[in-house]
């Protein structure tokens, strides 16, 4: 084997001992200090920004095999869910944020640039047909527009009067939810595009994988700061800080639409069959709900024009569409306040 276990590349030092955040929880919110995770205290400090030290893990990971390479990235992956969890309050507490803003009529938005604002447009993407929530419920916003999906737009994070007029350009205002996603924390785009939501208005809160600077925790209502440690790739932040960004997003929107009433237990009854795969989705779901038949669960449906939540009330208090949209709407989309009994176990 040509690779070998990396030694000595961990050299302590106090800077790198324990890097140190206050992290404002909001207006009132006692300030709590954020330190490395043990597996990174001994890392020599280059640059505060611990998304772009060096990894002494992977520091000869270029005289690795193929089977090493995927040894030493899966390890260094099973670290990040344990570092979401370290902000499993916060991600609560936004999530909370977010079913209060959907129920007063408000949107939540994602700021970011690069993976980071990418990450926020597909999570926003896959809401609608996973939960049947109008696209302006979540929104994402990108450095360097739509262009930067698929192309890097260099300089575009660097530009921060284009956050300005983003945020200007989606309507963001007075009872809205921003989130500022920056995987190293100072992002200008971000600290921006947050600055201005907070001028309209609206509540704010900055996503990081390192420790932010005080001026954009300033601009932030409140802070979820996912210590992920230095990359396999040096400063590559698509790779465990965006793996972390993921999980946490995928948290918040879930957690938002499982409060409102978008599952059934853990089934998907909002789904919009736009699909053969969510259409054959949508008949198992009622046939296991109801007990009935493939040909009944797709007459329902049919009946429903679509809704697997309407099918099933339909179905299971032999009521018509009408009634059940009564039902429902009183409520507030809750199958389980509507339709007696919890739902099938799962077998």
């Amino acid at each position: 084997m040509r690779w070998r276990e990396p030694t000595g590349c961990g050299a302590t030092s106090n800077s790198g001992r324990a890097r140190e955040s206050s992290l404002g929880g909001g207006t009132g919110t006692t300030a709590q200090a954020l330190a490395l995770p043990r597996t990174f205290h001994n890392l020599a400090v280059v640059d505060p920004r611990v998304t772009e030290q060096r990894n002494p893990r992977t520091a000869e990971i270029d005289l690795a095999s193929s089977l090493e390479i995927v040894d030493l990235i899966g390890a260094e992956d099973r670290l990040v869910a344990d570092a979401v969890a370290t902000q499993r309050k916060k991600i609560a507490q936004a999530i909370e944020w977010a079913e209060a803003t959907f129920r007063a009529g408000g949107r939540l938005f994602y700021a970011g640039a690069g993976t980071s604002g990418r990450l926020g447009v597909l999570d926003a993407s896959e809401i609608p047909p996973t939960f049947g929530a109008d696209p302006a419920m979540v929104q994402g916003i990108i450095a360097g527009g739509h262009a930067a999906l698929t192309r890097s737009q260099e300089g575009a994070e660097d530009r921060p009067e284009g956050a300005r007029a983003d945020v200007d350009a989606a309507g963001v205002t007075r009872g809205d939810f921003l989130v500022g996603i920056a995987a190293s924390g100072t992002t200008p785009y971000v600290r921006v595009a947050l600055e201005r939501a907070r001028e309209l208005g609206a509540r704010t809160a900055i996503l990081a994988c390192s420790p932010p600077p005080r001026e954009m925790l300033a601009a932030a209502d409140l802070a979820i700061v996912v210590v992920t440690g230095p990359e396999v790739v040096t400063g590559s932040t698509r790779m465990k800080a965006g793996t972390a960004t993921k999980l946490v997003l995928n948290t918040i929107t879930t957690g938002a639409m499982i409060r409102l009433g978008k599952t059934y237990g853990n089934l998907m009854v909002d789904v919009q069959a736009t699909n053969a795969k969510l259409k054959d989705r949508s008949e198992r779901i009622v046939v296991e709900v109801c007990g009935c038949s493939r040909e009944d669960a797709r007459a329902q449906l049919a009946g429903a024009d679509g809704s697997v939540k309407l099918a099933i009330v339909m179905q299971k208090l032999t009521i018509d569409k009408a009634a059940a949209q009564h039902l429902l709407a009183n409520a507030a989309g809750r199958i389980r306040d509507v339709v007696p009994g919890p739902p099938p176990p799962v077998t």
